[in-house]
Order: structure tokens, then C-alpha cells, then sequence
């Protein structure tokens, strides 16, 4: 008689082996989510408010050559130095705006910006982050100049010395020369009136000399 035959033991199908990434998905899953409450702990949920090195200390030294071509009230606008830092005048604070013009997020908040100038507490300087100069030039020919001063920061070295994640960035300065809040992302006439404008009166406390 003709067929196929099978031997039983030969014919069972060999058992599931279970590989370690089964056993290491718990450890996985709680580093996970360790990470996620400990960020929620740091920022309240928020991203605009990533933790930095920088608050609370001196602000990374700064000596960027000027944006050339940039006028304002006829005079050619100047470049950045930490000594710009501590001499916002009486009773304000610096806000460090970091931007570029291939930054579509900045165009978003160019419109803040400008508002932000206006506030009588506040002097706001700009850096122009990993950007040509004719490109930066040409993108506040169209949407207008806000900044009192700009720095030219087209290699971004003084981008990673600020912990510069990604452009549009902005710090408060207090005038004692110390950081004291980065907004991350681009702001808006809300988050200037409900952030920033809380942490304008709180570096205002601030008197030179303290830490």
C-alpha cells in the first residue's frame, strides 16, 4: 500500500522559544514611564518648559558680530556682548530671542515679537541662528525689525553654549546678568500675557549682585 508516512515524534512541531525582549519589556515599560512622571514633575506637562542648565546662573558669554545692513533710528544696529546683558536700564530685563529665517515657527510669532518691544519693561535683542546674513536680512525687510540689537550666530556655537534646542527660543535675563526662564517654541499674545509676563516681574525682583 502506497502513502506518505509520518513518524510521531519527528512530526511535532518544535516549542516557542521565548526571546529576552519578552522578558525585558516590563523593565522597558517602567523605565518608560519613570521617565515620563519625572518630565512631568520637572515641566508640569508642558514642553514649552523643558528643564535648563541655565536658570538661575550667569548667562553664557556672548560676543557675536552684528547683522550687517540692520538700521534702526538711521544708526546701524549693533551685535551682541554679554555687557548688552547687564544694561537693559532701569527697571527692565533682556529678553534673548533666538531665531532664523528658515524657521517657520519664528514667522508664527514675529507678530508677538513686536509686542513684546513695546512692553516699556522689557528690552529684546534677537540672534540669528544658523543663518546666512542676506537670508536673515531679507527676512526682516519683509516682516520688520523688532530686536534693539541683533547677533549674528551663523555657526550656532553660541547656540549649544545657551542649550539651544531648536529655534524659535527665548530667554529672560534679569539685570543682575542671570538667566532666569527659556520659553521653548513660539510665543503668542496668550503665553506672553500668562508666561512670560509673570516671569518679567519676577526677574525684576532680582537686584544686581544676588544669586
Amino acid at each position: 500500500m502506497s502513502g506518505i508516512e509520518t513518524d510521531g515524534p519527528a512530526a511535532t512541531e518544535a516549542p516557542i522559544r521565548r526571546g529576552p525582549s519578552l522578558a525585558l519589556l516590563p523593565l522597558v515599560i517602567f523605565v518608560a514611564l519613570a521617565g515620563f512622571f519625572l518630565w512631568r514633575l520637572e515641566t508640569g506637562g508642558d514642553p514649552n518648559r523643558l528643564p535648563s542648565m541655565l536658570i538661575d546662573r550667569p548667562a553664557p558669554t556672548l560676543a557675536l558680530p552684528a547683522l550687517p545692513g540692520i538700521t534702526r533710528d538711521g544708526a546701524a544696529l549693533p551685535g551682541l556682548t554679554s555687557a548688552d546683558l547687564l544694561a537693559p536700564g532701569p527697571g527692565r530685563v533682556t529678553i534673548v530671542n533666538y531665531w532664523a529665517s528658515w524657521c517657520a515657527e519664528c514667522r508664527v510669532e514675529h507678530g508677538a515679537l513686536d509686542l513684546l518691544a513695546r512692553d516699556p519693561r522689557v528690552r529684546l535683542v534677537g540672534i540669528a541662528y544658523k543663518d546666512k546674513p542676506d537670508n536673515a536680512r531679507r527676512y526682516l525687510a519683509g516682516l520688520g525689525n523688532p530686536y534693539a540689537a541683533i547677533g549674528l550666530d551663523e555657526s550656532g556655537r553660541t547656540g549649544i553654549d545657551w542649550g539651544v534646542y531648536g529655534v524659535p527660543e527665548t530667554y529672560v535675563v534679569a539685570a543682575d546678568g542671570t538667566v532666569t526662564y527659556k520659553f521653548i517654541g513660539p510665543l503668542s499674545a496668550g503665553s506672553i500675557a500668562a508666561v512670560l509676563g509673570p516671569e518679567i516681574v519676577k526677574a525684576l525682583a532680582r537686584t544686581p549682585g544676588r544669586s
